[in-house]
């Protein structure tokens, strides 16, 4: 079991990189920050009996299932916004109004990229995933331990049951063996 020390080091250690994973999923800080603290308290309520050694992975799970509700909410708000938008208003007072000239996508944002860009984007990913999947098994986990859910080496160490030597190596290899065949397909990152 879990002391309350524990869990609150626990959160203190695992908060900026929560953030940071939120941060990139959301683009917005504000929600993001939400996530976390939404994570958190789930954590701390739900899970905070169990075992200190078990709260990484929880946490994880916590934090990616409390960004998918955010998607899910975003989602359901924006269907009905859209629904009720036009709902109140005479069709005399609006009859030149084209939502798509007034529609601005935000700088930066998925919203606002070309279908060009947006495939092009996808056709990549899709390249570096297939490229991943390629690896064997160890480095695959590792380098999606390391670099995707943004766990330490000694987390990844503890949740491979290796060495943190081992996950060194695993990552290195990985991150050479993809470097060197994505730029054989012409990608450089």
């Amino acid at each position: 079991m879990a002391t309350d020390k524990e869990l609150s080091d626990f959160l203190e250690n695992v908060e900026r990189r929560a953030f940071k994973q939120a941060v990139y999923a959301v683009r917005k800080d504000e929600s993001a920050l939400d996530i976390v603290q939404d994570a958190m308290i789930k954590l701390a309520e739900k899970y905070g009996d169990k075992p200190a050694a078990e709260l990484p992975m929880l946490f994880q799970r916590i934090l990616q299932t409390t960004i998918l509700d955010y998607f899910r909410r975003e989602k359901v708000r924006n269907t009905w916004v859209s629904l009720f938008s036009g709902m109140g208003s005479s069709s005399d007072d609006h009859d030149d109004f084209d939502m798509l000239e007034s529609y601005a996508a935000e700088a930066g944002s998925e919203a606002s990229e070309s279908s060009a860009d947006k495939i092009e984007r996808r056709q990549m990913l899709a390249l570096i995933d297939a490229e991943v999947q390629k690896l064997p098994a160890r480095q695959r986990e590792a380098f999606l331990m390391r670099y995707w859910q943004d766990m330490d080496v000694a987390e990844t160490a503890e949740a491979m049951g290796c060495s943190e030597g081992s996950v060194k190596t695993h990552c290195s290899r990985a991150t050479h063996t993809l470097a060197e065949s994505l730029k054989s397909k012409g990608i450089t990152l």
